[in-house]
């Protein structure tokens, strides 16, 4: 997306440009289009996917990346593959180019906020479980208390968000680290440990059992969240440490909403978080005509956390936020 319409120029005209740092650098023509480009391409890892990002063909992106390569007088990537691999100079710039990039974003953010006499804005990412039973809480008091704070949520898996924090889209994240990410780039704070459940609808052939095992389960339709996402590794090793087959006949996705819908609609079964799973059968409407299967077997996750990006200072609202989830954590600890 396109910030101002002098997005072409350099970063920095010639004017009083011996007064700064990396004067070659903005002499040399570095612009913010090849900040966004370099962080496009260590996202996606192919040169197509980043001129997408940006908007522009692939012709225009080889030669973005060509005239930063020059500008730089550095190899930036390599082609693998599957597309293209940062080398070392590429993965320094990218860091550099993002923690500009972001100091831009907050700027905005600041100055939207001065103009128009509000608090500020928090982005913030969670799991199922904690959005339910610590985001909306938090974001409940902090609202009352600073009217004019405006407050972005977005539930997804920790997979998906833990790349959204690092590419500056979220200010914090109620999430696990990704076992492909290097966990030296984040602060954690574990918070709690999710428990989940299978749902059905009200009638399903199981809610007659007043106890369901492992063994009763393959038989039927499954919604899964995608593969790879730990409430689904979870599953299926419960499965397969009691040699039980796996189910064959599986829909995959990360909407709750759309797992609600299939339950509701027929005999598939679903594993969600308990937190969420009791908030949906507690609603009146139709959405909520679900029932919580009683198993002989526990369904815990690995424990979430507050995470954050080593380095980078929480904004003024969003460290309120992650504050007051931090304390509700505690209360609700055991402990």
């Amino acid at each position: 997306m396109r910030l101002h319409n002098d997005i072409d120029e350099p970063l920095f005209p010639d004017e009083g440009a011996d007064n700064l740092q990396g004067v070659g650098l903005l002499r040399s023509g570095l612009k913010l289009n090849h900040l966004r480009m370099i962080v496009a391409i260590e996202e996606h890892k192919q040169v197509s996917a980043a001129a997408d990002v940006l908007n522009i063909t692939q012709p225009a992106a080889s030669r973005m990346l060509t005239e930063m390569e020059t500008i730089l007088k550095a190899q930036l990537c390599e082609r693998v593959s599957r597309g293209v691999a940062l080398t070392a100079f590429g993965r320094a710039f990218a860091r550099r180019a993002r923690t500009i990039l972001l100091e831009l974003r907050e700027v905005d953010r600041e100055l939207s906020a001065l103009k128009s006499g509000t608090g500020g804005s928090v982005y913030l990412g969670s799991v199922t479980a904690p959005a339910i039973s610590l985001a909306v809480p938090a974001i409940q008091q902090v609202s009352a208390a600073y009217p004019g704070i405006e407050v972005n949520v977005r539930v997804e898996t920790s997979n998906v968000l833990a790349r959204e924090l690092l590419a500056a889209r979220q200010d914090f994240i109620i999430a696990r680290v990704p076992d492909d990410l290097n966990p030296r780039l984040f602060n954690v704070t574990e918070i709690g440990i999710e428990k989940a459940c299978l749902i059905v609808r009200k009638g399903h052939p199981l809610t007659e059992k007043p106890v369901v095992g492992l063994a009763d389960l393959p038989h039927f339709d499954w919604v899964f969240q995608p593969a790879g996402t730990l409430l689904r590794r979870r599953i299926e090793e419960l499965f397969i440490a009691d040699g039980v087959p796996l189910p064959s006949t599986v829909v995959n996705t990360s909407s709750i909403l759309l797992t609600t819908a299939i339950v509701c609609g027929s005999n598939a079964i679903a594993p969600v978080a308990r937190d969420m799973a009791v908030f949906i059968a507690d609603v009146g409407a139709q959405a909520g005509e679900i029932s919580i299967l009683n198993t002989d077997f526990d369904i815990d996750i690995k424990p979430y956390s507050l995470i954050s990006v080593k380095g980078r200072a929480l904004p003024p609202s969003a460290k309120l936020l992650y504050d007051l989830i931090l304390q509700r954590s505690r209360m609700l600890s055991p402990d």
